[in-house]
């Protein structure tokens, strides 16, 4: 047990961005509903974040917030920008949230998902092509980036873009105490809504059967869907709809590589990758926390969060908790029988509308990546990228 005294949220130690988990083991036995120096609360425990997420009283829009460090460094340094994202659906609760996620779920049905899995492996079998043909590669430039970015271009109906630029645009989603890099997320935020406004002028002329179409179609057709409400969701979709599977490969392939017997049991049984995924998706979370507002004073673990306060959700916490996934919830277990009850893609209304994209695309991915390179191994020192919510790898060499 850790002492409640030394159990302090500190995403700026040493070492936090390699591996967060010992300070996320240390919070959730000595404080788990935490409330941080930096004016905002934190549960860490799988039942507490589960109940949050669940619990349709609370709110994700940020003007329900009281004041607070974070809030007040993005007011003063970006200004009205800091509303950036606020008409996405991730940013807004129901009833408007309800009629933005109906119109985007219409790309994401399970037979249209069905329908991109050749194309999925056309993509990876030619990633893979290069990187036999060399030797060896980099997971996230040679497949992890480049197989969800592509998918969801296509998904979307985007123009060919600056794919680097588009990677630089992913803090984005990421909270923010540092006031450069507020900076470089307020210029990164109007060079992405540039992009995004100019595509959607683009295809007003060229209607498709592309998802972007389809929200244009909607908008013009009498609904209440307005311009800065399809720029905030494309911009949500463009990011969140490759980064997060970005993380999800190239994280699993890590924890694969490390770990030789779930490697091997992986090789042996390629019916074990849809299992594995989730295992994958549990072990270490492709997002690592969502965020909710309370709407009312909240008692929980033996504290009072007030009315109005902003609470980090730390889904990789919960889906390490010893309390839901037994002593082995910190090992890798591709065969582990619960993994699938893991917190990675939320929960209640604000459920991953693009899950089961990410699934598949992973499955393929990974799957495909043992199958074919069973002996694969690290050629180098991974390298993560630095951020608190999308944290994941920005290189990861193998050798094949």
């Amino acid at each position: 047990m850790t002492d409640t005294n030394t159990a302090t949220y500190n995403p700026f130690e040493p070492g936090f961005a390699e591996d967060p988990y010992p300070q996320y083991e240390a919070l959730r036995d000595g404080d788990p509903v935490h409330h941080s120096p930096f004016g905002i609360w934190g549960l860490f425990q799988y039942d507490d974040v589960l109940r949050f997420l669940r619990d349709s009283e609370l709110s994700v829009e940020d003007r329900n917030a009281n004041p607070s460090p974070m809030t007040d460094i993005a007011q003063q340094v970006l200004g009205e920008e800091a509303e950036r994202g606020s008409y996405a659906m991730l940013n807004r609760d129901p009833p408007d949230h309800t009629r933005l996620r109906r119109l985007v779920s219409k790309a994401f049905t399970p037979r249209m998902i069905e329908a991109l899995k050749p194309r999925i492996q056309q993509l990876v079998d030619e990633s893979l092509d290069s990187m036999a043909a060399r030797g060896g590669g980099e997971v996230v430039a040679d497949l992890a980036f480049p197989l969800p970015f592509q998918v969801i271009t296509e998904l979307l109906g985007m123009p060919d873009t600056d794919t680097e630029q588009l990677r630089e645009w992913s803090g984005l989603l990421e909270p923010v105490f540092d006031p450069e890099v507020l900076r470089a997320i307020g210029v990164a935020g109007r060079q992405m809504a540039a992009l995004v406004t100019k595509a959607i002028d683009d295809k007003r002329e060229h209607l498709g059967e592309d998802l972007l179409s389809g929200l244009i179609a909607a908008e013009e057709n009498g609904d209440v869907l307005s311009q800065d409400e399809l720029v905030d969701q494309v911009m949500l979709l463009y990011i969140a709809g490759h980064e997060t599977t970005v993380n999800l490969i190239g994280n699993g392939t890590l924890a694969v590589v490390r770990n030789p017997d779930q490697l091997a049991r992986l090789s042996a049984a390629p019916d074990l990758v849809a299992g594995g995924v989730e295992e994958l998706l549990r072990y270490d979370s492709p997002v690592q926390m969502s965020r909710r507002i309370t709407r009312r004073d909240v008692e929980i673990g033996g504290k009072t969060i007030e009315a109005g306060a902003f609470v980090i959700l730390v889904l990789a916490s919960a889906n390490r908790d010893p309390r839901h996934f037994g002593d082995s919830a910190s090992r890798l277990d591709l065969s582990r029988s619960d993994a699938k009850t893991h917190l990675s893609f939320g929960g209640g209304h604000h459920l991953c509308l693009g899950a089961a994209l990410a699934r598949l695309e992973a499955q393929i991915a990974i799957g495909s990546l043992v199958q074919r390179f069973p002996n694969l191994s690290l050629a180098g020192e991974p390298r993560w990228n630095g951020l608190l919510n999308l944290r994941g790898l920005s290189e990861l060499a193998i050798a094949l």
